[in-house]
């Protein structure tokens, strides 16, 4: 029998990408709610609780809402929202963070799907903390550009509507308490938070983030060749990854940094550009924010935690 998934909150800009990414598949049963009946508490119950496997894509209360309909009927839950992506008994659906994370995830009921501004910086500085290049309380700060597919389905129609009047660049988060920020600690490995700089591009989709480093602070300063050797090593062990990391070299700049690169897919590549008389490097990520960064992640997770091909 086929593993029946519901998708809740399926009409929204991750839900629709969820669905677009599953169809055709063979292997799962979607099962829908009639769209007249989506705020109809009993009936979203009835759905969660008969379905295998639950993808979340909704505010976060309403996704608290969701977990706690399915009280124990044995769901296992996909959550794309922020609410439990710190949370206690929750596995972060982040196969390539560790070497044994999709394990876990493989076997979890509950797995809080990344989100796509930390997963870049995430995926740049775990490696380098564990191999003790750089200290959990070094000052990290991050920036970086996302489409604006990133913001919601509000923003989507908001810069369509404006047309050639959308903003360029725009940057937010300036009161500096971006949702992000105590995922990004934890995840990382951080033992005090990070200065996050996200700015929204005049494009649908795809990001590039960027963490620069002050090595110069450090008692022992490495080389730009042994961050990328850290990281390479840490990737280089992993099977079935969609993270892979670009070779090493001094250049002063490359198409690749486009980030809309890797649109529609579930890859992100890893950059680490140095400069050893400075004591600085900068460690990049370039994925989809709604592939790695979003729907893709999540059709990732619910292949692992189903053990399905994909």
């Amino acid at each position: 029998m086929k593993p029946k998934i519901f998708i809740d909150g399926e009409h929204g800009t991750t839900g629709l990408q969820i669905r677009t990414r599953l169809a055709g598949r063979n292997d799962i049963e979607i099962i829908s709610i009639p769209v007249e009946r989506r705020k109809d508490a009993d009936a979203r119950a009835d759905f969660l609780r008969k379905a295998d496997l639950a993808i979340l894509c909704l505010p976060d209360d309403a996704a608290r809402e969701s977990v706690a309909l399915i009280g124990d009927a044995g769901t296992r839950v996909i959550d794309a929202s922020t609410a439990h992506r710190v949370a206690e008994g929750w596995a972060y659906g982040f196969p390539e963070m560790d070497k044994d994370q999709a394990g876990r995830i493989a076997e979890a009921k509950l797995v809080a799907n990344p989100g796509c501004w930390p997963q870049g910086p995430i995926a740049t500085l775990r490696p380098l903390i564990k191999a003790g290049l750089i200290p959990a309380d070094m000052p990290v700060t991050m920036n970086g550009i996302s489409g604006y597919s990133g913001g919601g389905r509000q923003m989507v129609e908001d810069y369509e509507a404006k047309g050639d009047a959308a903003p360029d660049f725009m940057p937010y988060g300036l009161t500096l308490q971006h949702k992000h920020v105590p995922e990004l600690k934890l995840y990382a490995g951080l033992s005090r938070d990070p200065l996050m700089q996200p700015v929204v591009g005049d494009f649908a989709q795809g990001m590039v983030t960027a963490v620069p480093l002050q090595l110069g602070t450090l008692d022992h300063i490495p080389t730009g060749a042994e961050i990328h050797a850290a990281i390479a090593d840490h990737y280089a062990g992993l099977g079935n990854s969609s993270v892979e990391v670009a070779p090493y070299a001094a250049v002063e700049r490359t198409p690749e940094l486009n980030p809309e690169t890797y649109n529609d897919t579930n890859r992100m590549k890893l950059h680490v550009f140095a400069n050893d008389k400075r004591a600085q490097a900068i460690l990049v990520a370039v994925y989809d924010n709604l592939g790695k960064g979003a729907s893709g992640a999540a059709v990732q997770n619910m292949d692992i935690m189903l053990g399905l091909a994909g």
